[in-house]
């Protein structure tokens, strides 16, 4: 597959439907730093951490004039479950028809308990005022992720 993203390119609009029952472009971000994480799975330890730390870290991300979605696979149901229990101040995208996770390929073939399977590789996007991708991490260890994504939009 071709990745449809690249760093210092504009990252094609795309139209999503959030939490709360919201429906979202990424055009509707521009002038605003926007940070996509992609997560395997709500409510699993890891990526309860990786939340709770954007979640704790919020109204730096929101003086830095920058959005954070959360995106996985997982249904609404599920999302607005996992950001009501977390007090998750912002929205988590449901990508179960998997274009985001295309778009920013982003699934990879996983080896769990022995069975192989297709998952969200934990990968993190910041998108520029300008709506250019600036900065990418893949394969994303939780511990301080969000210090460093907080240091690089505070670079620019």
């Amino acid at each position: 597959m071709i990745n449809l993203i690249a760093i210092d390119k504009i990252v094609p609009n795309f139209i999503a439907v959030t939490t709360d029952d919201k429906t979202i472009q990424l055009i509707d971000y521009i002038g605003k730093n926007v940070v996509l994480y992609f997560y395997p799975k709500d409510s699993t330890p890891g990526c309860t951490q990786e939340a709770q730390d954007f979640r704790d870290n919020y109204a730096q991300f929101v003086a830095l004039n920058t959005a954070i979605f959360g995106v996985s696979r997982d249904s609404l149901k599920s999302h607005n479950n996992f950001k009501c229990k977390q007090q998750l101040p912002f929205d988590l995208i449901s990508d179960s028809d998997e274009t985001l996770c295309q778009l920013f390929d982003v699934l990879k073939m996983k080896n769990m308990y022995g069975k192989k399977a297709i998952g969200i590789e934990r990968s993190t996007f910041l998108i520029n005022k300008e709506g250019v991708l600036i900065h990418e991490w893949r394969k994303v260890t939780v511990a301080g992720h969000c210090l460093n994504v907080l240091e690089k939009i505070d670079a620019i």
